[in-house]
């Protein structure tokens, strides 16, 4: 995807998380994250978006320290002006991301072509994932994540998230996993093993065998593997092949903090 196309989806899942949120009591528990209330995740993804736009607009070499995060965040907002510090918080990251310059430098942590791709890329999908979220708090479905933005998605995790050294998604004897988007040819063929995350895409990918085979829409594939695909008729849509117990590594390990 283009940096255009990650900056309108942040427009976009944005306004979908505040319209969520404005039609939910705060104190809403959020399904997808249990230990929270909808306030909390309007809190953490505003404080994202805050900490996310402070290292492109200041051009830090290296991320915030802790005084640099008390600057940023300010004062904590009461509950009854949380929705509005949230809707000027991402319009604050959607601001400085637009106005960025194409060869801006700073800190970023996962490869991107441009320090501006990768924080577009990762906060519109930082975006998507909570407004799901909400959704769940809200009791509704929301609408479905757009095809080319889950697919980016499922790629952002695999060869990054999962790839880092911090991850905890391993095994000792290797596990292997092939995930397939039902509606066209975008497959990943992923090896669990005892060191980093090895993912293989294009042709390659339904080569070698695998132990499970993921099969579903974009959507749905983005949910199950961002861990966020409740029971259901939205499940029914992926398909299964093999040994299912791959899945609960997945869920147990497979966490972004």
């Amino acid at each position: 995807m283009e940096i255009t196309e990650h900056l309108d989806a942040l427009r976009r899942e944005g306004a979908l998380l505040a319209e969520a949120a404005a039609a939910t009591d705060l104190s809403a528990p959020v399904p997808t994250c249990p230990d929270w209330r909808l306030a909390d995740l309007l809190r953490h993804t505003g404080r994202v978006h805050l900490w996310a736009a402070a290292h492109p607009a200041r051009g830090l070499h290296k991320p915030l320290d802790e005084a640099g995060e008390r600057e940023v965040f300010g004062p904590d907002p009461s509950d009854a002006a949380l929705l509005d510090w949230y809707r000027e918080s991402h319009a604050a990251l959607v601001d400085t991301l637009a106005t960025a310059p194409a060869d801006l430098e700073c800190w970023t942590f996962l490869p991107a072509p441009s320090a501006l791709a990768f924080w577009t890329r990762r906060q519109a999908h930082e975006t998507a994932v909570h407004r799901i979220d909400a959704d769940a708090a809200a009791g509704r479905p929301g609408p479905e994540v757009e095809a080319p933005l889950a697919l980016d998605g499922v790629d952002e995790l695999l060869r990054g998230f999962l790839r880092r050294d911090r991850s905890r998604l391993h095994s000792d004897v290797p596990r292997t996993l092939l995930i397939q988007d039902a509606d066209g040819p975008t497959s990943w063929h992923v090896t669990v093993g005892p060191g980093p995350l090895e993912v293989v895409t294009g042709e390659e990918a339904s080569a070698g065998p695998a132990e499970l085979t993921v099969t579903g829409p974009a959507h749905d594939l983005y949910l199950l593997l961002w861990n966020r695909l409740p029971a259901g008729p939205t499940a029914a849509r992926v398909r299964l092949d093999g040994d299912e117990g791959l899945l609960d590594l997945w869920r147990s390990k497979a966490r972004v903090g």
